[in-house]
């Protein structure tokens, strides 16, 4: 694991017009905005992808946790590529699974009850975010 930096990288699936895509993003932006704000950076996954200076900078200096929207786990798998190990890899899917009552729809914008799993899973993820920026217990 890396030394603790204080951020945490969170990086979500780019799956557009899929709603686990949506759920991922917006897991993202709960974390970056309420949850974890001082903690929590967020980078575009396709600059990622493209080797960009200053997004390889930031998951090669800090841990990073993927949120990605299927099973082909592109947001993990173009961390890896960039030669960095992935701290936390989750598919949205699995907030779901774990809270069934909460269905999530739209693709572009998540409907109510998809906002409310993504707040929940944001919450959910916050003693991970903590573990990894070396501030368990905030």
């Amino acid at each position: 694991m890396k030394t603790p930096t204080g951020k945490v990288v969170v990086l979500p699936c780019s799956g557009i017009g899929k709603v686990y895509g949506a759920l991922a993003r917006e897991i993202a932006y709960e974390l970056a905005e309420r949850v974890r704000p001082d903690v929590v950076l967020l980078t575009c996954l396709p600059l990622v992808v493209v080797g960009d200076e200053q997004a390889k900078q930031l998951v090669t200096e800090n841990p990073v946790i993927t949120i990605d929207g299927c099973p082909m786990n592109c947001a993990h798998k173009s961390v890896e590529l960039q030669g960095v190990e992935v701290a936390l890899s989750r598919q949205a899917i699995s907030f779901y699974v774990a809270h069934k009552d909460l269905k999530p729809d739209g693709v572009a914008e998540l409907d109510e009850t998809g906002r409310k799993l993504a707040a929940l899973a944001a919450d959910e993820l916050a003693l991970a975010v903590d573990t990894l920026a070396g501030k368990e217990g905030i």
